[in-house]
């Protein structure tokens, strides 16, 4: 019997994967497909946007050069500026198309955005993304079994079992990470609620006639509704029909010429479609993300437009929750109630995720009231505080869970702090520990931190840049969970410690 068993092989999928095996779980992954790679997850068809949040996750797991790599992203990031200075972000990214301007960030809103080689969101696509997890997740010795159609699951008070056909797959915990039409969501009776979709996008890779027809470049908004061209042969677009063209159905020439031609205004010729999907924007999220011995995560547990990329990032940030939770529950060192916290702190996100992409698809609809909304949008993005919220929202800087502190950093993602030394605290985290970084050398708090030894990392020296802490703990999944003053508390530290990583071990 495994520890935990995933179905669905996917980014989410194996990075979970990846936690627990980091973790020294023993996993099974479930996959479908009987192979890897396909051409909807390679360039341009999987092209995805990283958040700075996600790209964050993958520094922190000494992962970033070779994601970049594979990403065809050119070179490293450049070279750290001053760590007493807050640095600008280069790109922003955009709301329902419209773009925002780097330089109309306020800085001054972002206090504990410190330099790190993450700070910035990258375009990747997903055949990179899944490649290098399911590098990393075999190295760490997880089990990947491809071509597994799970048909049915079952669960007790101490175990749950995934069935494909004959076969049965025991395990102490399964976690379904198998997509919007999650079969383990239906299986375990999770209720999905939420509402139906406005339009029905499409993506294709398709020889155009007379391309001089169409803009080239991002987001394209008309009167009858959007389409885009980032590069030549790749086209996506909105059409607002209220989702009629069901998934189900496979895209003609003829209908993706017909659609295109509505919502660009211009009587384009398509002479070839090579490759088509279509989506829509139903918003829906599970109430829960656990019954039982079953566990949900991305797409499984909330769906909605792919506006932003925030589904694939949003599915990130569950992995990463779920997974130091679901492994000290594994082996028996988790305080009480730590599972229940995956649910109390990212349904919220998720939630929020849903209404973001809600106000989106209302933003860019191809009526007057669409149109309404965008002239007032695209003035409040045109100020500073306008442009700041919208960046807060789409980079994840502005994701804090609530863990009943007043301490304005605990919860939120910790800042990559840079000793003396030129140790970051990105270095500290690649074993999946815990992090006690104390920059006042405390001799009691080095001791107490030592009582937690196999589940925390204990890091001392003067930091370049503070931030007027004496210390922070934190998570395995780099949210803070306690910051200490300048005269740190050893009483208060572990508290914390015992909260979030249990009994000390001496």
């Amino acid at each position: 019997m495994h520890d935990v068993v995933i179905v669905g092989g996917g980014p989410v999928g194996l990075l979970l994967a990846c936690e627990l095996g980091l973790a020294g779980c023993s996993v099974l992954v479930l996959e479908r497909e009987p192979e890897t790679g396909s051409p909807l997850k390679a360039q341009p068809l999987g092209m995805r946007g990283l958040s700075p949040a996600s790209v964050e996750t993958f520094y922190r797991r000494g992962m970033l050069h070779q994601l970049r790599t594979a990403s065809g992203v050119p070179g490293d990031p450049g070279p750290d500026s001053d760590p007493q200075e807050p640095s600008r972000p280069r790109g922003v990214g955009h709301f329902a198309g419209m773009m925002l301007d780097p330089a109309q960030v306020d800085v001054t809103a972002l206090p504990y955005r410190l330099p790190s080689p993450a700070l910035e969101g990258m375009l990747t696509h997903l055949e990179a993304v899944e490649t290098l997890l399911s590098e990393q997740a075999s190295r760490l010795g997880v089990e990947i079994r491809r071509g597994v159609t799970v048909s049915a699951i079952a669960q007790n008070a101490t175990s749950a079992v995934a069935q494909a056909g004959e076969q049965e797959y025991p395990a102490r915990w399964l976690v379904g990470c198998d997509g919007g039409r999650s079969t383990v969501r239906g299986l375990a009776g999770f209720e999905f609620v939420g509402t139906e979709p406005q339009f029905t996008g499409y993506s294709m890779r398709a020889t155009v006639a007379d391309p001089e027809k169409l803009r080239s470049g991002f987001i394209t908004l008309t009167p009858t509704g959007m389409y885009l061209q980032p590069v030549e042969g790749h086209i996506g677009m909105m059409d607002y029909d209220g989702g009629a063209f069901d998934r189900s159905q496979q895209p003609t020439r003829d209908h993706l010429q017909t659609v295109l031609r509505r919502v660009s205004g211009t009587d384009v010729t398509l002479s070839e479609v090579h490759l088509a999907t279509s989506f829509t924007d139903r918003a829906m999220q599970t109430t829960t993300y656990r019954r039982g011995r079953v566990l949900l995560a991305g797409d499984a547990a909330h769906i909605h437009a792919p506006l932003g990329g925030q589904g694939l990032n949003t599915g990130i940030g569950d992995a990463m929750n779920l997974g130091w939770k679901l492994a000290a529950t594994v082996q028996g060192h988790a305080p009480d109630g730590l599972l229940d916290t995956y649910t109390h702190e990212r349904h919220p996100i998720g939630a929020a995720v849903l209404d973001w992409s809600r106000a989106q698809v209302a933003a860019m609809r191809p009526d007057p009231y669409g149109q309404a909304i965008q002239k007032v949008v695209r003035d409040l993005i045109g100020t500073r505080d306008g442009t700041t919220y919208v960046f807060q929202k789409i980079s994840g800087s502005s994701i804090r869970y609530d863990l009943g502190s007043d301490h304005p950093l605990v919860g939120r993602s910790a800042p990559d702090f840079r000793l003396e030394d030129a140790t970051r605290l990105g270095d500290l985290m690649r074993d999946g520990r815990g992090v006690a970084l104390d920059f006042t050398t405390d001799r009691h708090l080095r001791d107490a931190a030592r009582g937690w030894g196999s589940r925390m990392r204990y890091a001392a020296g003067p930091a370049k840049n503070a931030l007027g802490l004496g210390a922070v703990l934190v998570r395995p999944d780099g949210v803070v969970a306690w910051a200490g003053d300048p005269t740190p508390d050893r009483e208060a530290f572990e508290r914390a410690a015992a909260h979030w990583f249990g009994h000390p071990e001496s």
